[in-house]
């Protein structure tokens, strides 16, 4: 994987360098896009920052007649964010307040294509929310796949629809399995602490695959394997923000298990570029990776390299601190290691992330630094 060399000062920069990267590798993708209708369930969440937004910046270089309409489903149950707030009136965003869970508003337009990334995905926040997570995830889905099927009968049929599933989806995977391909099945608990976002998943992509080969539906799915960047809260309570928001305290790292288990971590700007290319061009009913295959680390070197990126370009002093959770179930079904096999999308879709570790970290701490205020996810 090459790094991407840049020499980045502020989140305005990040941001402007990430839409711009997306952009460009995604000129086929968005000019197919074009002059069409797409809807973004879930819009005002962590993958909205730059699904919108990109989408946005593309239409700033494009003719009218090509300029993408999105539409932005969400239940603003926390407001809607600063970003969104900074664009809400540009002519080709429109922002429903709608809960998922419920039937689609009356005021549904024809959508060309639907991205469905309205669901709680950190784990401290949907085993705290058990049911409106399995709500999410499948009676919201049905709500909108019905919506495609009943579309295909006229002259407007979706053209396109991705359902965000999870890496979640494969649990803890057994070692001859690791790199993971799509392939491989799972093992997955139904009953414990995690179920809720994992199974529910599971069976939305049951959902998606029985309604695409019943109805010949273009519906596609994205498995994302720890995507972190812009857009994710520093108090959404997954690994990399849980770090950043202790190395911007001043305070030591606080790790909650030994630092063994491992991850492979993509970038979001890399990731972004792979649902497009899922909307667009994935094979019905079939399911991708997104995310990258190296380098696989455990949680004790990601907080070291977090450290040293920060001695860098904060003076931080602090270092790795191993306190036990309170809470029993914290680590319970938690995988102890998880890296994909990405030459699915990478042969089929043309996905090639190139943002390395070591700048996409670079770049998140910059953001983070100036993003440091946030509700609780």
């Amino acid at each position: 994987m090459n790094r991407a060399n840049t020499i980045i000062q502020s989140a305005t920069e990040v941001v402007e360098t990430d839409l711009n990267y997306i952009c460009n590798s995604l000129e086929n993708e968005f000019s197919q896009l074009a002059g069409k209708n797409i809807l973004i369930t879930g819009g005002a969440g962590f993958l909205g920052y730059y699904l919108i937004q990109s989408l946005l910046k593309w239409n700033e270089k494009v003719a009218q007649k090509e300029k993408i309409n999105i539409i932005i489903y969400d239940n603003y149950i926390r407001g809607i964010p600063e970003w969104l707030q900074q664009v809400k009136h540009d002519d080709y965003l429109g922002l429903v307040k709608h809960d998922v869970r419920n039937p689609l508003p009356d005021s549904v337009i024809d959508f060309h294509y639907i991205i469905h990334a309205a669901s709680i995905a950190s784990p401290i926040y949907y085993r705290k929310h058990p049911l409106e997570t399995m709500d999410a995830n499948v009676n919201g889905l049905r709500y909108l796949l019905e919506y495609t099927r009943n579309r295909k009968k006229t002259a407007t049929p979706v053209e396109g629809f991705l359902f965000f599933s999870t890496s979640e989806v494969y649990g803890d995977p057994h070692p001859d399995y690791i790199p993971t391909p799509e392939t491989y099945r799972g093992n997955v608990s139904c009953t414990g602490p995690r179920a809720c976002y994992d199974e529910s998943k599971r069976y939305g992509e049951t959902l998606c695959v029985t309604f695409a080969q019943e109805f010949d539906l273009p519906i596609s799915i994205a498995r994302p394997f720890n995507n972190y960047g812009p857009g994710l809260k520093i108090t959404d309570r997954r690994v990399i923000p849980d770090f950043m928001r202790d190395v911007l305290s001043g305070k030591n790292i606080v790790m909650h298990s030994d630092g063994s288990p491992s991850r492979t971590f993509c970038y979001i700007a890399d990731a972004i570029t792979g649902y497009f290319k899922i909307l667009v061009n994935g094979k019905p009913g079939d399911s991708y990776n997104i995310g990258v295959s190296e380098p696989e680390i455990t949680m004790t070197e990601l907080a070291e390299r977090i450290i040293t990126i920060a001695r860098d370009h904060i003076n931080y002093h602090g270092e790795v601190q191993h306190i036990p959770s309170n809470d029993e179930d914290y680590l319970v079904d938690n995988p102890n290691r998880r890296c994909p096999v990405i030459s699915k999308a990478e042969n089929e879709l043309g996905y090639s992330p190139s943002i390395g570790l070591e700048e996409g970290l670079i770049r998140n701490l910059l953001w983070y630094n100036e993003n440091q205020e946030a509700e609780e996810a």
